[in-house]
């Protein structure tokens, strides 16, 4: 699973992972890899991490989105990938009954570029459009929460009174947009009045992600985060 990256993505799709009967919380994130918008790195930024969350009881999504930096593409990270990331979070809310989740409980999760799709999508969204031909487009497309781990572009995140409640967790030894640009991002989170939730682990670079049997503080970082929605009362315990 750690070498499971691909690329040539022209057909965006969501691979459910939900938890086993009894488990199931009502409790789901839709998990976009990162890779540099050039790749997507689906091992340690998707699949490892979405097997773990639905065997916590969170029913987990992990996307395949449009690469904007691969060789010769055509295609944006605002208007194809962002397009992406938004049309998961509506989908998984359309059908949220169907896959046993509350719909009021749908978070989005990125790694690195990944990240920067789930920081734009608490920053710009909508209601839905409720004259759409298309079920899935008259349903919202904001996120009731939001989970960034070592995001890229971090000079470009903002933070406004009403946003979704935030979680980071970001690397000591990674580069400073990504490190500083955290610990900036919290304090601006702050400023707003919107909750979050900050972790940078001393010991940890870039690309740490979730490797099952890592006994490094920043390693078990999936607990936090299951904690922290808990304690924001986004999830509750099975």
């Amino acid at each position: 699973m750690e070498g499971s990256n691909v690329t040539n993505i022209h057909n965006p799709s969501i691979t459910p992972y939900l938890p086993p009967l009894g488990k199931a919380t009502g409790t789901a994130v839709i998990i976009a890899p990162g890779g540099g918008h050039s790749k997507l790195c689906l091992g340690h930024e998707g699949y490892a991490l979405a097997d773990w969350l639905a065997q916590h009881g969170i029913a987990a999504f992990v996307l395949k989105y449009r690469l904007a930096r691969e060789p010769d593409s055509t295609y944006t990270i605002q208007e194809h990938a962002m397009a992406d990331a938004r049309r998961a979070i509506r989908t998984v809310r359309a059908r949220s009954k169907e896959w046993g989740i509350q719909s009021d409980r749908i978070g989005i999760m990125g790694f690195s570029a990944g990240g920067e799709l789930a920081a734009f999508a608490a920053m710009k969204s909508d209601a839905g459009d409720a004259n759409a031909a298309d079920e899935i487009e008259k349903v919202s497309s904001r996120p009731d929460f939001q989970a960034l781990i070592y995001p890229g572009t971090s000079g470009l995140f903002s933070a406004e009174k009403g946003m979704p409640p935030l979680f980071i967790a970001a690397g000591y030894g990674d580069r400073p947009d990504i490190a500083e640009g955290m610990a900036t991002l919290y304090l601006k989170y702050k400023k707003a009045g919107v909750p979050a939730e900050l972790h940078i682990y001393s010991n940890a670079g870039h690309g740490f992600g979730y490797r099952e049997g890592t006994s490094t503080a920043a390693g078990a970082w999936p607990l936090r985060f299951r904690e922290w929605l808990v304690d924001s009362k986004l999830l509750n315990e099975k």
